[in-house]
């Protein structure tokens, strides 16, 4: 975590391959071994949960930028995001840290994630991180899902959204 929190936030938002490559170098190996783990194995400290979410839902979208590899663990990143908010571990993290606990819910295509994500970011009083987490919202509540991600998972546009142009990530 020292690495991600010593990133700027523009950094984190960026899409710079350099730093593409250096994440990829440093955690590819982590995110590997540990990719098969429950989620409960992340829960006995808020910044163990907050690890394997960065680990599971942010990192892969570095490593793996442009390649369908990048979702493969959402569903354990949005587990264990899932388990710390249910414990409260999410309430011992400073609220910038949060951010990135409750992203595995904005990342999710399933609505009631992203439900749940609004919830967590309205909470949290970012307003900035509440904007995007009601973009993302709107965006599966329109579709179901997120068009942007079609190529990469292999998935046909629906009439809707070749009509909308497909929105892109933001």
């Amino acid at each position: 975590m020292t690495f991600w929190f010593g990133l700027s936030d523009e950094q984190h938002w960026s899409g710079d391959p350099e730093l593409d490559a250096e994440i990829r170098a440093r955690f590819e190996g982590w995110w590997t071994a540990l990719r098969q783990q429950p989620a409960e194995e992340f829960l006995a400290t808020p910044d163990q949960a907050l690890a394997g979410a960065i680990l599971f839902d942010q990192l892969p979208r570095n490593m793996f930028r442009g390649h369908a590899e990048q979702f493969s663990t959402d569903l354990l990143a949005r587990a264990i995001a899932a388990g710390a908010v249910d414990h409260g571990l999410d309430e011992r993290l400073a609220p910038e840290r949060r951010t990135f606990l409750y992203m595995p819910f904005e990342h999710s295509e399933k609505r009631d994630d992203q439900r749940r994500s609004l919830l967590l970011f309205a909470r949290l009083g970012e307003p900035r991180q509440l904007d995007y987490a009601r973009r993302h919202r709107d965006i599966v509540e329109r579709f179901g899902r997120f068009p942007h991600r079609n190529v990469m998972l292999g998935r046909v546009p629906t009439e809707e959204e070749r009509a909308a142009g497909s929105p892109e990530p933001f």
